[in-house]
């Protein structure tokens, strides 16, 4: 009797075991599914969470998004599954089908939507701060930086941040490759200073957009200076006339006639400052430059230079160059 007692609970504790797995299987699947699993948004949405706002807050307002299914959910399965570390306040882009683990995540690592102001290379000042002033999502209000004291890069902010605050970031960094390049110049610069470091590599960073030919530029005005001769860089013209905006005409002979303290033409030495902000690369071409003989270059019509030692060889070029315009109908 014991014996048959025993054979007919066997198979009720197997079924009460498999009904305790599939349980088990369902709750991994709703887990897997709610938590872990693909979210409702069908695109990227931008949520805002404000300074103080709890974890209920944000879900409230991701699920009206539409990001999470639900809110109650959410916060269940946070309390469950999820670290207990505060979200941060920001702005924040959730991807599409993110998962409900993902987003809490980007709440509590404070993963926040990034915006860029860009400065490219041998950009002159007067532009960095109508860059900054047109960026609608930036507060306040800074004047145009000094010439050659904002380095050119990508700089991230955040909704709401002050042009200060960037426009700081900005010299900060110019000021810290100083330090960092000042140090490592070789004996052929012929730059006392760090400041004629930016002025020299400003006139660099105008002349030529090809970086292979930043440490030869570098050299044939290093050699004029070395031997007193005039540097003639045409955008030392154009700077004092137009501040460094594109000036959209030829340059007049009375701008190029004209002293005042910047016209490389009119004088011999460095320009009076900066023409425009130089990139790291421009600067370390003055401190470092190539080891070359060269006075003159001249434009090769493919988007470089050509370089010459003498007068006659760089006519020879000009008359080159010139030839070639001609045949593509430029003159």
């Amino acid at each position: 009797m014991a014996r048959a007692k025993r054979r007919r609970r066997l198979p009720r504790l197997l079924i009460l075991l498999v009904a305790l797995v599939a349980a088990g299987l369902l709750a991994v699947a709703y887990v897997t599914r709610e938590w872990r699993g693909a979210g409702p948004a069908q695109q990227p949405l931008v949520l805002t969470v404000p300074q103080g706002a709890s974890l209920s807050t944000a879900a409230g307002n991701l699920e009206k998004a539409g990001a999470i299914r639900s809110r109650r959910r959410f916060l269940r399965l946070a309390r469950l599954f999820g670290s207990d570390a505060p979200i941060r306040a920001g702005e924040y882009e959730v991807p599409a089908r993110a998962s409900a683990a993902e987003i809490l995540t980007l709440l509590q690592e404070g993963r926040t939507k990034q915006r860029f102001v860009i400065v490219p290379e041998g950009t002159p000042s007067i532009i960095v701060h109508d860059k900054l002033m047109a960026q609608p999502l930036l507060t306040g209000a800074v004047p145009v930086p000094p010439e050659g004291s904002v380095l050119p890069d990508s700089y991230s902010f955040e909704r709401g941040d002050s042009r200060a605050e960037v426009l700081a970031r900005m010299r900060k960094a110019m000021d810290a490759t100083i330090a960092e390049l000042w140090p490592k110049r070789k004996p052929s610069t012929v730059v006392k200073t760090p400041r004629e470091a930016l002025i020299l590599g400003s006139i660099v960073e105008k002349e030529t957009g090809v970086p292979a030919e930043r440490r030869t530029v570098a050299a044939v005005y290093s050699n004029r200076l070395r031997i007193g001769m005039r540097l003639q860089a045409d955008p030392t013209v154009i700077y004092p006339v137009t501040k460094g905006r594109p000036i959209g005409r030829r340059i007049l002979r009375s701008e190029l006639d004209a002293d005042n303290g910047y016209n490389t033409y009119a004088r011999a030495g460095l320009p009076a400052g900066p023409i425009a902000n130089p990139g790291r690369e421009s600067i370390a071409a003055v401190l470092d430059p190539a080891d070359s003989r060269a006075l003159y270059f001249v434009a090769d019509g493919k988007g470089g230079h050509v370089f010459a030692e003498t007068l006659a060889q760089h006519n020879a070029n000009v008359q080159r160059y010139y030839a070639l315009r001609r045949a593509r109908g430029e003159m």
